[in-house]
């Protein structure tokens, strides 16, 4: 009995064909695949899958690109996305993760464990959750901090020394959000992050980082 439609998103024909294989020998998996994030962005508002393979380095729109768009849509934005990549680094998979991924998943794979890979990623293990629990309550007091940072925001002199509190806020729950299973979290506080790094490089401004600010604690504050 099929239980899960996964979306596999990849340019390349080959890994397309040897990953519908690989999955195909999970009886409970179903696999749609795309060679692009465009085509991904469509199958996925009309096919509506439970789980998205995403490669991450592809033509014209690569893989944190097309999750960015996922995320625009109502109808995509809470579909789980397991990047999969060459690029295995300690700091690009943190990165991943803060953009949000419920996974990843390096390559070259080994086709014959994909699919308990890829359930390894969507179920994750119960011992985790009193970790997920305390970050959530560390997060939650770091909404006040953050309320007080923005707060100040308005006042020149005392802008900047926000401005990098922010940053440090910001990088600990996006980080920690990504590593408990809280990828909405993640995804809002690596946002925040970035727009108040371009904040004090001059190329964003205070109300940018404002309302970038006010969708982290929204997302916090409703979980």
């Amino acid at each position: 009995m099929i239980s899960m439609r996964i979306l596999h998103v990849d340019d390349e024909p080959d890994i397309r064909e040897v990953v519908a294989i690989s999955l195909g020998l999970d009886p409970e998996f179903s696999v749609k695949s795309c060679p692009s994030g465009g085509d991904a962005l469509t199958a996925a508002a009309e096919w509506l899958p439970d789980l998205i393979l995403l490669d991450v380095m592809m033509p014209e729109m690569d893989g944190p690109t097309t999750l960015a768009r996922l995320r625009e849509s109502p109808s995509t934005n809470a579909i789980p996305v397991i990047f999969m990549t060459a690029r295995a680094q300690p700091r690009e998979l943190e990165r991943f993760r803060a953009l949000g991924a419920a996974g990843v998943i390096s390559k070259p794979f080994d086709p014959l464990t994909l699919a308990a890979s890829v359930r390894g990623c969507i179920q994750p293990d119960k011992r985790f959750a009193g970790a997920r629990a305390r970050f959530l309550k560390r997060a939650k007091i770091e909404v006040a901090s953050l309320s007080r940072d923005k707060s100040e925001l308005a006042d020149e002199a005392k802008a900047s020394p926000a401005l990098d509190r922010i940053i440090v806020s910001a990088h600990k729950l996006a980080g920690g959000g990504g590593t408990v299973g809280l990828g909405e979290i993640s995804a809002s506080a690596f946002a925040l992050e970035q727009c108040a790094i371009a904040t004090l490089a001059g190329t964003d401004t205070i109300p940018s980082v404002e309302n970038a600010l006010d969708k982290l604690i929204d997302v916090i504050e409703h979980i």
